[in-house]
């Protein structure tokens, strides 16, 4: 961590080349194998809920289950990629270091075949080394967190092996529905959307209501997975009962409607974005009922064939702080809320024990290709919206971003957002990160990390 101008790592390539000319008729070309697996992962015991500091007890009960989710591809020469989908606020660094530290001992999976993917509902469970500082844990609790943790980890490769054990063959199409809840918090504040609405109002700032959907279905057309995608925050509901919110919904409702089928959601770059009104179940229903609907129609359209073709590739780089904290900043915070005086005290800590503070953190970025054209990027962390449409602007519309992939660290801002401030350009004192902003440059950071992959898995 202290040395921030090194480069961590650039993660191998895989490739695999097109049927040769005069290749067997349709019915006999290679194929993908898809592999699909699932686990509850809903807590047994009362841990504190994910996403809100102004929770004040543990959990209390169950909305609907958390889940789970794998879908593994192999095209015909044996290239894989792995998509962990999940209802989980999102994996912290050393978790996602842990799982894939697993994943490549026990799976032969390197980390740039890997994405671990959350919905980021704020109705599930708190991970370990991962947003302590904004709640009033005592030592009981994170004791519960991390042993839950390390239990939630080994599911994952669990989970992982057990989809790689069922690869079948497999036909994949891809499509692009649309939803309209999800609205951009920054510019229309929460208390002024009914009225907004009910004078029917236009609400302003950027948005992205597309739904990336990939379907997975057998040679014979019954549909074993949908992976679907959608930039808002799951934050509709704010109580004390676990639940995957609106995305939770959305896929029970998908699951219900196909019988057998694995309906899996990965949050996009919504961390500006809030679907409002909110605050009430009737209203979680009613988007997640929103975004199947979206799905379903988008199931119903012709969709874009996949070749059995895939190339995979990611970074990891060190995205520096703008200016890491020191001991009189860090004593001056003592004063301020109790968010801040947490990580003043945890730091300061850190600082008498003769421990130094990182000046950057360690930066996940990957691109996929499937088939001739479907790009796939992943970005860790809270991404706000301006990093999809940028690259859909640059790499194309059908272009696919996933956002809180990997490592969820902080808020990303663009540099438009790093610019007006606000939540979102900072917020460091809540996931206790030793510094108040990141580098100016961070959007051209990542966008030039972004070109360069892309251009790997041409």
């Amino acid at each position: 961590m202290r040395h921030a101008r090194l480069l961590l790592g650039i993660w191998i390539v895989g490739t695999v080349v097109a049927a040769a000319p005069g290749a067997p008729p349709a019915a006999a070309e290679p194929t993908w194998l898809a592999g699909i697996a699932k686990a509850k992962i809903t807590p047994e015991q009362p841990l504190w809920l994910a996403g809100y500091g102004a929770r004040d007890r543990p959990a209390e009960g169950t909305l609907h289950d958390l889940w789970l989710k794998v879908l593994v591809l192999q095209t015909p020469d044996g290239q894989r990629a792995v998509v962990v989908t999940s209802d989980l606020l999102g994996f912290s660094q050393p978790m996602y270091e842990a799982v894939c530290a697993e994943l490549k001992s026990q799976c032969g999976l390197d980390r740039h075949q890997i994405m671990l993917t959350a919905s980021h509902t704020h109705s599930g469970p708190v991970l370990r080394d991962a947003l302590y500082d904004i709640y009033p844990l005592d030592e009981g609790q994170v004791a519960l967190i991390e042993a839950y943790s390390r239990r939630l980890e080994k599911t994952v490769v669990a989970t992982v092996a057990d989809a790689l054990s069922q690869l079948t063959p497999a036909v994949l199409r891809t499509g692009k529905g649309s939803t309209n809840f999800g609205v951009n918090r920054r510019n229309n504040p929460q208390a002024q959307v009914d009225e907004l609405l009910a004078r029917s109002a236009e609400l302003t700032g950027p948005v992205d209501h597309d739904v990336p959907v990939l379907a997975v279905r057998s040679p014979q057309g019954e549909l074993r997975a949908v992976l679907f995608s959608y930039a808002c925050h799951c934050t509709t509901l704010s109580e004390y009962e676990w639940s995957g919110d609106y995305a939770g919904f959305a896929q029970i409702a998908l699951e219900r409607s196909h019988p057998g089928a694995v309906a899996m959601f990965h949050a996009g770059c919504g961390a500006d974005q809030n679907p409002l009104p909110r605050r009430e179940v009737r209203l979680c229903q009613r988007y997640g009922d929103m975004l199947a609907a979206a799905v379903e129609a988008t199931l119903r359209t012709p969709l874009r064939p996949v070749a059995p073709r895939l190339r995979t590739a990611g970074e990891l780089i060190e995205l520096p702080y703008e200016k890491t904290l020191d001991k009189p900043e860090l004593e001056a915070a003592l004063d301020k809320d109790v968010y801040q005086q947490r990580r003043a005290r945890r730091l300061l800590r850190q600082l008498a024990e003769g421990k130094s503070l990182a000046s950057g953190h360690h930066y996940p970025v990957q691109a996929w290709r499937l088939g001739e054209d479907q790009l796939w990027i992943s970005l860790g962390g809270e991404v706000v919206v301006d990093y999809s449409l940028r690259f859909k602007q640059t790499y194309g519309a059908t272009t696919w971003v996933t956002g809180y992939a990997n490592d969820v660290m902080a808020y990303i801002p663009s540099r438009r957002v790093w610019e007006e401030g606000g939540y979102e350009a900072g917020a460091f004192h809540v996931y206790g990160l030793p510094t108040d902003r990141w580098t100016p440059d961070i959007e051209e950071r990542i966008a030039g990390t972004v070109g360069r992959l892309v251009e790997q898995v041409k």
